[in-house]
């Protein structure tokens, strides 16, 4: 090969070339990513979702509904969570398996509950996600759940080269598994590690299915996706409590409309000590833990 097929890097032609080609297709799938599910035409969703049903109900023997309800005017989802309160029970974990039809084996599991020392105060380093007392809470620690902290400033939804996770307007940091290719991007850049890949294929034991499904929330996910907390979306969007905040048996986690001023997570809001996790990360999470006592 002469000299002059290779520029100053030593680098072919067909090397530039083939670079170049590889440069532009993922600009042309960037570029596609905003065409969601959420901008098909109705005629053509609801077909899609008509699919959806009969695929479910087919592969796992009852009637399953789908739902693409959409975010409604006016609302704003947020989160709070009394540290003074939870006791670890773990409870809002497997809750939220079963709401949203997360995999038994391989195992995926959407909230994460930290045991930490009173002493150390807040300190991940050192922070427990495996613990194992007999009783809890435990004496001398106390508990930080941590799941989609729901940001307003997303890394996440920045680093996916499909557009496939974005910010719906009622404030839910969602994922379109038919868009998501599965090159965990997203998880790399999430500070708080509320992102799971999906490794194998999804197993949900039989009569465990929750047949009352959205589209962008809880169907059963496909092998190579990340999934994560929405919110309980196919909850939230129809008027109820997302799964965990109705299984907690001390009355810890809040949910509601941080549009509205006479809501409850305003009041918290407005007159607790608040704090969000890795503040200075400038995230700005919807998801706010507070102290009651």
């Amino acid at each position: 090969m002469d000299s002059d097929d290779r520029d100053a890097n030593g680098m072919t032609r067909r090397q530039f070339a083939s670079m170049a080609s590889a440069a532009a297709a993922g600009f042309l799938l960037t570029a596609c990513g905003p065409r969601r599910l959420r901008e098909m035409s109705r005629e053509r969703l609801h077909k899609a979702i008509a699919d959806l049903e009969r695929e479910y109900s087919a592969k796992y023997g009852t009637k399953v509904t789908v739902s693409d309800a959409g975010p409604m005017p006016g609302v704003l989802f947020a989160y709070a969570l009394d540290l003074s309160r939870c006791i670890g029970c773990r409870r809002c974990v497997y809750a939220c398996v079963e709401e949203n039809n997360q995999s038994r084996d391989p195992q995926v599991q959407w909230i994460r509950v930290l045991q930490m020392d009173k002493e150390s105060g807040v300190d991940f380093s050192h922070a427990d996600p495996y613990y194992q007392p007999s009783e809890v809470p435990q004496e001398g620690h106390f508990y930080v759940p941590v799941s989609c902290q729901q940001c307003r400033n997303p890394p996440c939804t920045k680093t996916c080269p499909t557009g496939a996770t974005y910010t719906e307007p009622d404030g839910i940091v969602v994922v379109d598994y038919d868009w998501c290719i599965g090159c965990r991007c997203c998880m790399a850049a999430c500070p708080y590690g509320a992102r799971h890949f999906n490794w194998g294929e999804p197993t949900i034991p039989k009569g465990a299915l929750n047949p009352h499904m959205h589209v962008l929330g809880n169907r059963p996910r496909p092998k190579g996706v990340v999934e994560k907390c929405t919110f309980c979306i196919q909850r939230a969007r129809a008027g109820r409590y997302p799964a965990c905040v109705e299984v907690c048996p001390v009355g810890a986690r809040k949910f509601g409309n941080l549009l509205d001023p006479d809501s409850e997570i305003r009041y918290i809001i407005e007159h607790k000590r608040v704090l969000v996790l890795k503040e200075e990360l400038q995230t700005m999470p919807k998801f706010f833990y507070f102290y009651a006592t």
